[in-house]
């Protein structure tokens, strides 16, 4: 086979079978002084394919409200679970993917070692041009870059797939958090699913008096120290649990790039949140550190911020060119 097998069974399965194969990972354990690069890579290749076909029934179910129904049948869900498999094949083992990811640690846990991955002998992850598959990129007609950190942060699965509007925000924003996130540090999901969170999705941008855009993605207030422009609105604050709405000052700017600089800035420089930012590694810690240190008085801001992050994440991951 070229390819050599593991326990008789072939490492190296034609394209249909790589969606399909859940085994390897398995037998590749069980078989682990045989193990060769080779083998690790297209073992990785296999669960990358698994993922990205879970995560294309996760958007065709969500999608599924809009059939007619008229032309469904068992025929026709078979074709497209076919077409989605091959599409989860075409996503697979591109260069700084996830396969990389997943191929560099079963490496270390099998004690191969693993030329040329994505992320070894100190080098970061090469950032891939994508594009969002399905109806997702169908609105958007934007490209953007995966960074390291959204292929190393693994998402936690939520209830409802991504919609259009939030992958369209993602996409107009995912430019500029990358260049923030190579400047700071601070991933580029956790700031969009930040922003995202905070605006609605672009839905509920804060205006100015005239109308205006405030260009204020995070909803950072203007305090005593800010000397800059500022928007007055309206906003709900909880005292003691309670909601209750107050008329606010907040930071404006001249573009969404000032609202990123100034909101890594604030995460960067202050002390308040150097835990926070310490702890960039999880999305939950980082979701709970923001809150711990009083970023916002929800009292359910931590979860809400970490489902909104783990919505951007798993865009950004699925936004591979078919």
């Amino acid at each position: 086979m070229g390819y050599g097998s593991l326990n008789g069974m072939s490492i190296a399965p034609s394209a249909q079978d790589l969606a399909a194969d859940a085994r390897s990972l398995g037998n590749l354990k069980a078989s682990a002084e045989q193990a060769t690069p080779e083998t690790i890579r297209e073992t990785a290749k296999q669960f990358e394919s698994l993922f990205m076909r879970e995560l294309i029934k996760s958007m065709r179910e969500a999608s599924s409200s809009m059939k007619s129904g008229m032309l469904d049948n068992p025929g026709s869900d078979l074709g497209t679970d076919l077409l989605d498999q091959q599409f989860a094949v075409s996503m697979s083992g591109q260069p700084g993917g996830l396969s990389d990811l997943i191929a560099q640690q079963l490496g270390r846990q099998m004690g191969v070692d693993m030329p040329g991955s994505a992320g070894t002998s100190g080098n970061s992850i090469t950032p891939v041009t994508v594009r969002s598959p399905d109806t997702l990129s169908s609105k958007t007609g934007s490209t953007d870059k995966v960074t390291a950190s959204d292929v190393a942060l693994t998402p936690v699965k939520t209830k409802k797939a991504p919609t259009a509007t939030q992958a369209e925000f993602v996409a107009k924003h995912s430019e500029t958090a990358s260049k923030i996130e190579k400047a700071t540090g601070i991933p580029a999901s956790f700031m969009l699913g930040q922003a995202g969170h905070e605006t609605g999705w672009g839905a509920r941008e804060i205006k100015t008096k005239g109308g205006e855009n405030s260009f204020n993605l995070f909803g950072i207030k203007a305090g005593a120290s800010w000397t800059g422009k500022v928007a007055e609105v309206t906003t709900t604050e909880y005292v003691n649990g309670v909601a209750q709405k107050k008329v606010a000052k907040f930071r404006a700017y001249d573009s969404f790039e000032d609202s990123f600089k100034d909101y890594a800035r604030l995460i960067s420089d202050s002390p308040r949140y150097a835990k926070a930012k310490a702890q960039t590694g999880s999305v939950t810690a980082y979701a709970s550190g923001l809150q711990k240190a009083g970023y916002a008085t929800d009292p359910e801001y931590a979860a809400k911020l970490s489902r909104a992050i783990n919505t951007t994440l798993q865009l950004r991951r699925a936004q591979v060119q078919v």
